[in-house]
């Protein structure tokens, strides 16, 4: 089993910066990667960010440029440093966590930006 806590939500203007923060606890021996995902009401949660637990990264097309994951292998941390929010960008943002054939989440933290 792993666990995940987020931290770093809250309320930006447009063209801001947040960092997301999520913190592993449990089994992170078994965890290969760790991402970012997002979601709005009525659709679809989406990957917004990914990485390998040998550093290689993924970013949705809509944050490219925009968005940066890190991930701290020694204390079980992965952040997402967002800049230049958009409104379009307000979600409850989750952790996950890929570990063999299983897939395990934060519970969410609300980003807000405003125009």
């Amino acid at each position: 089993q792993v666990q995940l806590m987020e931290s770093g939500g809250g309320l930006v203007q447009a063209g801001g910066s947040l960092r997301l923060s999520c913190a592993a606890s449990g089994s992170i021996f078994a965890i290969n990667a760790m991402a970012w995902y997002r979601q709005t009401p009525g659709k679809q949660r989406e990957l917004v960010a990914a990485i390998t637990s040998g550093g290689s990264t993924n970013y949705a097309d809509s944050v490219k440029g925009r968005f940066t994951i890190s991930r701290d292998n020694a204390n079980n941390w992965v952040y997402l440093r967002m800049n230049s929010l958009k409104p379009e960008d307000t979600a409850v943002y989750y952790c996950n966590a890929v570990a063999g054939q299983y897939f395990y989440w934060g519970q969410g933290t609300q980003v807000t930006v405003s125009s």
